[in-house]
């Protein structure tokens, strides 16, 4: 692979990652890697065909299947958008079961390195760092309390009038942490040079100019 300028996001999920990757993104004028989108894609895809989430061989063939396109807040999958069907609670758990699947995650390895292209990438996911981008000259960690996660999660519903429990979100994401940590498959932890930053009393901005002062020394 070239050298090409990478930063790596990782972290759980309500973190912040995706906010902060677009912020990177454009400060840089770089392409940007939703990786999480990509197993959410598999999830909904291979729940709407039926497919066992556990059979790692059936989720390779809804792979497969799938013809995907990202464009400016707008994902479709086979033709139809599925921007907001894949966001839900539902099929963020369905992404975290599929997610668990090594033939899943070796199936769109590729697909996930073909985004790294001049000028430069912003990954956002859970294994960017320790896995699919090893060689990045930046890695982020970035992780907030469950609770706070729960909250912001909260009010993102609350705002696209979908009623919630904070209790009950905040059980959803332990659970999901739990086995993203604990899959045998790319479990989600920070690389060991990745800057581990806590965003839970920290504001979006504070996040990326963070991350944009400790990226002035690696991309120079």
């Amino acid at each position: 692979m070239p050298d090409i300028p990478i930063i790596t996001l990782d972290g759980p999920s309500g973190a912040g990652k995706g906010t902060v990757a677009a912020r990177l993104a454009q400060h840089y004028g770089w392409h940007i890697l939703d990786s999480g989108a990509l197993y959410r894609l598999v999830g909904y895809a291979a729940s709407q065909a039926g497919t066992d989430l556990a059979d790692g061989e059936a989720l390779v063939s809804v792979v497969s299947g799938m013809q995907v396109q990202f464009a400016p807040n707008q994902v479709t999958l086979n033709g139809e958008d599925v921007s907001l069907a894949i966001r839900t609670e539902t099929a963020g758990n369905a992404a975290s079961k599929v997610a668990a699947m090594p033939a899943v995650r070796a199936a769109l390895l590729d697909w996930q390195r073909s985004y790294a292209k001049r000028p430069g990438l912003v990954a956002d996911g859970r294994d960017m760092g320790t896995v699919v981008f090893p060689q990045a000259r930046l890695k982020v960690f970035l992780t907030a309390s469950a609770d706070e996660r729960a909250l912001r999660r909260y009010k993102q519903l609350k705002e696209k009038g979908i009623t919630a429990r904070v209790a009950t979100l905040a059980a959803e994401i332990r659970e999901r942490d739990e086995r993203d940590q604990n899959r045998a498959a790319a479990p989600l932890k920070p690389a060991e040079d990745a800057l581990c930053i806590d965003s839970t009393s920290m504001s979006i901005d504070d996040v990326a100019h963070s991350i944009i002062r400790a990226a002035e020394s690696c991309l120079s």
